[in-house]
């Protein structure tokens, strides 16, 4: 059995999505896996859409084998009922699989579940995250991220990702590939894979280093090493990385890494260049260099991504 934690204002697919995994994937695995929804206040609770799901009390979910925490605009407040925090630490005692969406990973972390452990979440909330659990080994570049019995996923859809590898432990990889199929995704994604999302962020016309960006996705066939960046942004390179780290979450190669992707993206959807030419263009040197670079930020080398686009 499964239960999916909800409180007033989750994010209706951090829960709706995980809940279709586990539907389907008990459906094909020919099995009759109950699903619970559970909340504080058992009853009818609103998402942050205005769309209700009737939940359960939280004793529907003694004896669940994973607990799955949705995130939502309402964490902020669910982070403050003593009895969610609770159940939570009494499902990882019991050595229940305890997971969070997005970011259902504050409840987690301030139920004490991810002190000193690896964990994700939204790309947006990295920086907050942070700061305010500076324990937590945070990997903002991550889809979703396990840590014995504790997994975390970042934003939204990455739940579904998170619930198909779940799936894949439980009921084995075909039944996985078939769950999958059914909900028509393309492929599962692993967790290493990149929150790709998160270059939004990095283009914020607001951030701190938004100009420096601005001008590095215009010279990304150029060498763009630390030190090449903190002489643009006119500061030392080693006070140059803490801040840069500080504000977007990862690392200045890792950064330039990621828009060199988007370029390159780009340039392989469109189709009119050769994938060697792209290479050179986008910085990467070389197309075995750039395969590699799509294989963890989408699961699939250029050639492949290029044909996808075609037959659609």
């Amino acid at each position: 059995m499964n239960a999916i934690l909800v409180f007033p204002g989750f994010q209706l697919l951090d829960a709706a999505g995980p809940i279709s995994v586990f539907e389907i994937a008990s459906r094909v695995a020919g099995t009759r896996a109950p699903i619970k929804v559970v909340s504080a206040t058992p009853g009818e609770v609103r998402s942050s859409s205005g769309v209700a799901l009737m939940a359960q009390g939280f004793k529907s979910a003694n004896g669940a084998r994973t607990l799955l925490v949705s995130g939502g605009l309402g964490v902020t407040n669910a982070i403050r009922c003593k009895r969610t925090l609770s159940l939570v630490r009494a499902a990882a005692r019991r050595g229940c699989r305890v997971a969070s969406v997005c970011s259902g990973a504050y409840i987690l972390a301030e139920a004490g579940l991810l002190s000193g452990r690896h964990a994700t979440t939204h790309w947006n909330r990295t920086s907050h995250f942070m700061a305010r659990y500076p324990d937590v080994k945070l990997e903002p570049d991550r889809i979703f991220v396990r840590d014995g019995d504790i997994w975390s996923s970042a934003g939204i859809s990455a739940g579904i990702d998170l619930a198909l590898a779940i799936v894949a432990e439980d009921f084995g990889d075909e039944v996985a590939r078939d769950t999958a199929r059914q909900l028509v995704v393309y492929h599962r994604r692993a967790g290493g894979q990149s929150q790709f999302s998160s270059l939004l962020e990095l283009k914020a016309p607001t951030g701190r280093f938004a100009e420096l960006l601005s001008w590095a996705r215009s010279h990304l066939d150029q060498q763009l090493t630390v030190e090449r960046l903190a002489e643009r942004a006119a500061i030392s390179s080693r006070h140059f990385a803490r801040a840069f780290l500080a504000e977007t979450g990862m690392t200045p190669s890792k950064a330039i890494e990621r828009l060199r992707i988007e370029v390159a993206r780009q340039a392989v959807e469109a189709g009119s260049e050769s994938i060697e030419r792209i290479a050179g263009a986008t910085g990467f040197g070389d197309p075995e260099r750039m395969r590699r670079a799509f294989i963890r930020a989408f699961g699939q080398p250029p050639q492949s991504l290029r044909r996808a686009v075609r037959a659609a």
